[in-house]
């Protein structure tokens, strides 16, 4: 027997003996069937919208109660110092965020006093919002920080005045019935289109004077944005609940 038809012959051996015994069907999974998303436009077909020039602040109220009093202009809006945070009238769990946020173009301040804000995830774990252009703060305080726990993998922050892009996947933390910890928050960040923060795990929600330990709360609460006294724009935000 020529080599070519020994080796023929034990390459049909071998295939028998590893799929004789199944057939592709078996590995086949056809539900559930992924629910079709329309990506045509900017925003994608089942993603709720928080912010727009049509919509205006209607999604939002202040933390303190009532309506917020930022200012909002056309397509933006910008923290008016002094009135505090504001919150989603809607509550949410684990998400896909995406929100456009702009630093004063005239540069006052530095380190933790120039263009600072945060979007708190359930209200409780910071993503921080800073202009770190040309601006040395601590490192788990800049852009794109989960404050006061994970430093950034890059500095992606764009000139004061320029909009700056974050995408945001969060994972929402799960307690035991007896109130423990049964899994961690964790959190992806994209600043700019810069990966800054790669699925990882929140100690606890944000703190700025100690260590973060887990306290048990509702699976779903709203999402904040900080009035930190500097007037930072946001445009453009929308979420998907996963």
């Amino acid at each position: 027997m020529k080599y070519s038809n020994i080796l023929l012959s034990g390459l049909m051996l071998l295939s028998v003996s590893l799929y004789g015994q199944t057939k592709p069907e078996e590995t086949e999974v056809w539900e559930p069937e992924p629910p079709v998303v329309n990506t045509m436009g900017e925003i994608p077909s089942d993603a709720i919208v928080l912010f727009s020039e049509e919509k205006g602040l209607s999604a939002w109220e202040s933390t303190k109660g009532g309506e917020p009093g930022w200012i909002v202009e056309g397509d933006h809006f910008t923290v008016k110092p002094g009135t505090g945070m504001i919150r989603t009238r809607d509550s949410f769990g684990s998400i896909q965020l995406h929100i456009e946020w702009r630093a004063p173009e005239k540069v006052v301040g530095e380190g933790q006093g120039r263009g600072n804000s945060g979007v708190f995830l359930m209200g409780r774990y910071e993503v921080q919002v800073l202009d770190s252009y040309n601006n040395r703060t601590y490192s788990n305080g800049q852009a794109g920080s989960v404050y006061k726990q994970h430093i950034p993998l890059a500095n992606a922050t764009r000139p004061p005045g320029e909009w700056q892009v974050y995408d945001i996947v969060f994972i929402a933390p799960s307690f035991n019935s007896d109130g423990s910890l049964d899994t961690p928050a964790r959190v992806t960040v994209f600043h700019n289109g810069v990966l800054l923060q790669h699925d990882v795990e929140l100690k606890g929600p944000t703190e700025y004077i100690g260590q973060p330990v887990y306290k048990p709360h509702p699976d779903a609460l709203p999402l904040e944005l900080q009035d930190h006294s500097n007037p930072v724009s946001f445009r453009n935000i929308w979420i998907r609940k996963l």
